[in-house]
């Protein structure tokens, strides 16, 4: 009499796991073809060859138009082709963007460049965040940059190596120039993307990303 209750028991509890499995996994935002899904705004573009999402001029946003993301793992595979080569991955964007400039002083800039200081290095949060480390690869290979939104916390692990934590009203630097960021708190969901900018001699950067994807947080 008991086995009828005990099946129906199994077969919820794995059905159950396999339901929370699903929802935890990566999700693809870039099909390797096109940009369906994403929108670019500012100077120049974002061109999809050979299977690689390709910085072009700038300074311009890539951004997904999907949904706001927060409570989730941001993974992003990019390589640069030259060490001076400036790209980032911007977050927590309150609305979507209609110019480049509003994501730098409302959202959060996760550096891509190796030829600045410790502020303004690969990891780092723009001007607000002091890197950690410095475990970017040279130009020419994949780097994995794994950045966690989770609630007020942002942690950017770079190549399996902590480059930031930081908590949303943490002390950071005083504002040094109209480039750098309007200090000040961001949304906990919000948009995100991607950033095509000139190197410093004007020259187009050639930034390449692979894999971009997103992974909801396990629910406590």
């Amino acid at each position: 009499m008991w086995k009828r209750p005990i099946l129906f028991f199994v077969i919820f509890t794995v059905s159950a796991l396999t339901a929370a499995a699903q929802s935890t996994q990566w999700k693809q935002l870039f099909n390797g073809k096109n940009l369906i899904g994403w929108k670019h705004v500012g100077p120049g573009t974002m061109v999809v060859e050979d299977g690689l999402i390709k910085t072009q001029g700038g300074m311009g946003l890539l951004y997904w138009t999907g949904e706001k993301v927060g409570n989730c793992v941001l993974r992003v595979v990019f390589k640069m082709q030259r060490k001076n080569d400036n790209s980032g991955v911007f977050i927590r964007i309150p609305i979507e963007p209609r110019e480049e400039w509003m994501p730098v002083h409302y959202g959060y800039e996760v550096q891509i460049y190796e030829a600045g200081d410790d502020y303004h290095r690969t990891g780092a949060l723009y001007s607000l965040t002091q890197a950690l480390a410095r475990p970017a690869k040279p130009p020419g290979e994949w780097n994995t940059m794994e950045i966690t939104l989770d609630g007020p916390r942002t942690i950017v692990v770079l190549n399996g190596v902590k480059v930031t934590d930081y908590i949303e009203g943490q002390a950071v630097p005083e504002r040094k120039s109209n480039s750098e960021p309007q200090r000040g708190p961001r949304p906990l969901r919000g948009y995100f993307g991607l950033q095509n900018h000139p190197r410093e001699d004007k020259q187009d950067s050639q930034v390449h990303f692979k894999e971009v994807a997103v992974k909801p947080l396990p629910k406590q």
